[in-house]
């Protein structure tokens, strides 16, 4: 105490001073509110200095002056003695995860969990790292006694499931002692109207040409046929027709034999050199059949000189393709042809697996009104028996009931083997490759996969249509600014008046709608290709919807709605359809030839077509020499001129031409034959002509043409290729 109280000049000098010169920059309130003890002295109310030798502190105070701070301090804000605690991990848990996964989630290993069940309440038989914990409690409660925190999600397991290749495939090629002996699968082919369908009936003994419409095959058959032999052999008769190039593809892809039909009247045309190089892309050996040798204009020498021009060497050429003169019509050397496909067939050692999942291939399909959707299938292995279910592309269905190619049904159908199935779901196309499932479950998990596949693949083909308009867009955005700072406009001018409309729509080119409907899958697939060979712009080809199968209502009110037309194929048109369409002034063209319906849908195009002028001349005259007349106060300059082409007529048009440059077109006012005004001038004879331009003045060697514009319709270019 005595300590604290007495002040001495030494101790203010070497204690005090630097205390005091470090107060000096402290502001006056703070000063003034700061601990001190002052022996006999007060700070000065107006400055707030003390005394130099005033000033006093000690060791008791300082620290009571430090408790009192730090109280202060407390009072003024609470949260700052709160020390932040550490959060917590959050763990994802889900139903049904395993022990194991447990673990890896909280970062523990597997004893430390089953350490910690022996305080989680029913844990008692989740005893195994693979144990799913069906109860959701008992994985929160782990999760809290680990010091850490949870959250409720859904099974990764899931996910995986979900982007997992649900598709069905192929099996695997089946063991040697599986495979027993199957007929071979024999297409023919050629170009149109060479007697392909003429020697399968006479292979078959029956007369199918004669169904079909205009004598053209315009459907792919398949035919099953008992040879002499003894043996089975299942044919496929595929269109010879231009348009119908899928069709040849397909049944080059599924056959084992190509028979190539060539004319020995016309030769190698078109479609037979189509046909050679389908069967060549896939590696099919060829027999080559040289029909109608029967007729007197054949030329057979000449027909095998074309087949080498081809790259088809034959075997009397040094190669190794045979061929066989035949004649359909008579039945000439069919035995020779049928033993060529026989031993080409037993070269190939043609075996299958008769057993197991069936897998084949759609031929064709279409909708029967009495049977519903039917598709014609080629089994390439297994055994197809009722009751199957079939995924073929993004359709699938259960075998209700099969039939061979006679119509007659049937309880299986072995490899090789052409049967026609009903009970499908959705119609497949044709060229799909068909394939058996466990169960209906399963066809409907294949199904939603390709269609999610198709959909991905959509949505990338319109991502990048998307990507590319807006590079475009951008690109054009890029220039007109450029443009604009060449002009030196830095801002765009604000637009008076009300806003324009976004969606403008500007009268273009005339187009022509339809609506397709077709017998068969590949009879529409042919007419759609060939509507992809049209690319006309003054008229535009809109093709509102096609199908299979016979015009429903519906096809009628979308045609009405778009002022369309309805083209049918080989189909039926109800009675209740036929009056609707009569109602809404819908026309309905049915055809049972492919060429009469594209002719007929040249001819609606060309209808649409404006208008073409053309120039008729119709004469020409030499100008002999100018005349001046006075009519009221103005000379008049008068043509002289003799007709040396045509003839001239007073109301056509006139080309006043001077040497090579047309120096006046238009009309005449008066034409005079001796004084007398005439409508025509014929040839040799001459006239004086006035046009109705009084300035234009003539010069001898002129030569006038006078011409007439006529209204043409004009006619489409488009050229599908037959």
């Amino acid at each position: 105490m005595l300590r604290s109280l007495v002040v001495g000049r030494w101790l203010a000098q070497r204690e005090i001073r630097p205390l005091w010169q470090a107060l000096q920059g402290v502001e006056r309130p703070a000063l003034l509110g700061t601990r001190y003890r002052v022996l006999g002295a007060a700070p000065c109310l107006l400055c707030g200095q003390l005394p130099r030798t005033a000033f006093h502190t000690s060791a008791a105070l300082s620290k009571r002056r430090k408790d009192k701070d730090a109280k202060n301090a407390i009072h003024l804000n609470p949260k700052a003695l709160k020390l932040e605690k550490p959060k917590a991990r959050v763990v994802s848990i889900w139903k049904n995860m395993t022990v194991l996964e447990l673990s890896k989630a909280i970062e523990r290993d597997i004893d430390t969990v089953f350490e910690i069940f022996l305080y989680v309440d029913g844990s008692d038989h989740y005893d195994e790292p693979n144990a799913p914990i069906t109860n959701l409690r008992v994985a929160q409660e782990t999760v809290k006694r680990a010091g850490l925190r949870f959250k409720i999600e859904g099974s990764p397991v899931k996910v995986e499931q979900e982007t997992k290749n649900k598709d069905a495939f192929r099996r695997s090629p089946a063991e040697e002692e599986k495979l027993v002996r199957r007929p071979p699968v024999v297409t023919i082919m050629g170009h149109v109207d060479h007697g392909k369908t003429t020697l399968l009936d006479s292979l078959r003994d029956t007369c199918v040409v004669q169904s079909e419409h205009g004598g053209i095959t315009q459907h792919i058959g398949a035919f099953s046929v008992q040879l002499e032999s003894g043996e089975q052999a299942t044919f496929l008769d595929t269109p010879g027709h231009a348009a119908f190039g899928a069709m040849r593809a397909r049944g080059a892809m599924v056959t084992d034999v190509v028979v190539l039909v060539v004319a020995a009247d016309d030769g190698v045309m078109a479609q037979t050199q189509e046909s050679l190089k389908l069967a060549q892309e896939a590696h099919v050996p060829i027999v080559v059949a040289i029909n109608k040798v029967d007729k007197p204009e054949a030329d057979v020498a000449g027909t095998r000189k074309m087949l080498l021009n081809a790259g088809l060497q034959l075997e009397e050429q040094g190669g190794e393709v045979q061929a066989v003169e035949v004649s359909a019509l008579t039945g000439h050397n069919l035995d020779q042809l049928v033993e060529a496909v026989v031993t080409q067939a037993e070269l190939l050692n043609l075996r299958s697996d008769p057993t197991g999942a069936v897998e084949g291939v759609v031929v064709e399909s279409r909708t029967d009104p009495g049977r519903g959707k039917v598709a014609t299938c080629v089994i390439q292995r297994g055994t197809l028996s009722r009751g199957a279910v079939l995924v073929a592309g993004t359709a699938w269905g259960k075998v209700r009931s099969m039939f061979n190619d006679a119509g007659k049904p049937i309880m299986s159908a072995p490899p090789a083997t052409p049967v026609q199935v009903i009970g499908w779901r959705q119609l497949p196309s044709a060229g799909d490759v068909v394939l058996e499932v466990e169960g209906e479950h399963r066809a409907a998990e294949v199904v939603e996969w390709r269609e999610a596949v198709l959909k991905k693949q959509q949505q990338e083909d319109d991502a990048t249509a998307i990507e590319e308009k807006l590079q475009e867009h951008l690109k054009q955005y890029r220039a007109q600014r450029e443009e604009k700072r060449k002009m030196g406009v830095r801002y765009k001018l604000r637009k008076r008046g009300p806003r324009p409309k976004e969606n403008v729509e500007e009268d273009g080119p005339p187009k022509v709608s339809l609506v397709l409907k077709g017998d068969v899958d590949g009879s529409v697939e042919a007419l759609l290709d060939t509507f992809d060979t049209y690319h006309g712009t003054e008229c535009h080809l809109d093709l509102i919807s096609y199908g299979v199968g016979p015009v429903t209502p519906s096809d009628v009110n979308m045609a009405s709605m778009f002022s369309g037309i309805i083209y049918t194929f080989n189909v039926e048109v109800p009675k209740e359809v036929r009056t609707l369409a009569l109602k809404k002034g819908v026309t309905i063209s049915e055809h049972t030839v492919i060429y009469h319906l594209i002719d007929h849908l040249k001819e609606r195009i060309s209808a649409q077509l404006p208008i073409k002028e053309e120039e008729e001349v119709l004469g020409e005259a030499n100008v002999l020499e100018e005349f001046l007349i006075t009519e009221g106060r103005k000379k008049v300059p008068i043509a002289g001129c003799r007709c040396v082409k045509g003839s001239l007529k007073k109301n056509a048009l006139y080309r006043v031409v001077r040497g090579q440059e047309t120096v006046h077109e238009g009309e005449l006012s008066s034409m005079r034959h001796l004084k007398e005004e005439v409508e025509s001038i014929t040839r040799g004879k001459e006239c004086g002509l006035c046009f109705a331009d009084h300035d234009l003045r003539f010069q001898s060697g002129d030569t006038l043409i006078c011409y007439r514009i006529k209204q043409v319709p004009q006619t489409t270019d488009w050229d599908p290729g037959f």
